[in-house]
């Protein structure tokens, strides 16, 4: 027999991860294999959650069930979904879309707020450019693939799937009502670093050097416009620029609606570990929120440093 207190609590919580039926659905069916209808039927409370399929979404959706049966353990859950972003199986690009979905979601809500914190360059910006998305790969495959000696740069193949993929992804963050970045004022004096280690290595030829170059320049320009105009121009939606007096030790983010509160702290170059926790995203909003205080706004109100931090880092990729 369910208690039926703290199953209404659990099925509340549920409905509160994803306020569109639609979502809701979706995410059951790809979650516990289960047809459209049976999830549905499960919402409905025609059918009940097996206690099975409560634990596997309360572990996949960060949902503390101490919390809802009236049990404080004094801890905050964190989770990591690791992905193959090179070869991804079926289940990781199911995922992936259902990333992209739920970004695009996030138009709906116009007090959505996405804060980057960054010591190397976001996948919301690597997305847009393949070289530099390439060479992402290429670098988490050398530092954390199964290949001991490391596969070059030329043999790291991103399929035709992937690349609508992250085309797809990199179109949705632009949806996003407000966006800030805060830049590691050594993050392109870093990544030049590693494009030249890598070249002096031979795992990038002279010529993919160059690509790499091009899109880094092409990238400067589009940050020039984006800090310029204040907005991202593809959507107008609103974007802010920073640069930190201090060093960053790691990426981190997190993003924030009345529906949605989630953050992440950015692991082994293209993983994650997030939380859901309510408390906890707070936190996290106020800790990077004062990082603003060390940091220099170069969108939209300082012309004069704006034009200083787009010229030093131009000068830094001319290296290459």
């Amino acid at each position: 027999m369910v208690n039926k207190a703290w199953y209404g609590c659990f099925m509340d919580t549920i409905l509160e991860k994803y306020p569109k039926k639609t979502l809701l659905v979706e995410a059951l069916m790809d979650l516990l294999h289960i047809e459209r209808e049976a999830a549905y039927r499960r919402l409905r409370k025609d059918v009940t959650f097996s206690i099975h399929e409560i634990v596997k979404i309360s572990h996949a959706w960060n949902i503390s069930l101490d919390s809802i049966i009236g049990i404080s353990s004094g801890q905050i859950p964190f989770l990591m979904r690791p992905i193959n972003y090179i070869v991804p199986s079926e289940h990781e690009l199911k995922i992936l879309q259902h990333i992209i979905q739920s970004i695009n979601e996030l138009k709906d809500f116009p007090d959505t707020e996405f804060l980057d914190i960054c010591n190397k360059l976001p996948r919301k910006l690597l997305a847009g450019f393949d070289y530099l998305n390439q060479f992402c790969l290429f670098k988490w495959n050398y530092e954390y693939g199964d290949n001991k000696e490391g596969i070059p740069f030329s043999q790291i193949i991103i399929s035709e799937e992937k690349r609508k993929l992250t085309a797809d992804y990199h179109k949705a963050i632009k949806n996003i009502p407000n966006t800030n970045f805060i830049f590691d004022r050594l993050l392109f004096d870093n990544l030049v670093n590693e494009i030249l280690y890598f070249h002096s290595i031979q795992m990038i030829t002279d010529e993919e050097k160059e690509f790499i170059k091009k899109d880094l320049s092409a990238l400067l320009d589009y940050l020039s416009e984006v800090a310029k105009n204040g907005c991202y121009p593809e959507t107008q939606n609103k974007v802010n620029l920073y640069v930190s007096r201090l060093n960053i030790n790691t990426n981190y983010s997190y993003t924030y609606t009345n529906q949605i509160n989630i953050c992440f702290v950015h692991v082994f170059d293209k993983f994650e570990i997030y939380t859901f926790d309510i408390d906890m995203v707070s936190n996290f909003k106020t800790w990077m929120q004062l990082k603003k205080r060390s940091s220099i706004q170069i969108s939209e109100v300082d012309k004069k440093r704006r034009i200083e931090f787009f010229t030093k880092q131009r000068q830094i990729v001319n290296l290459l």
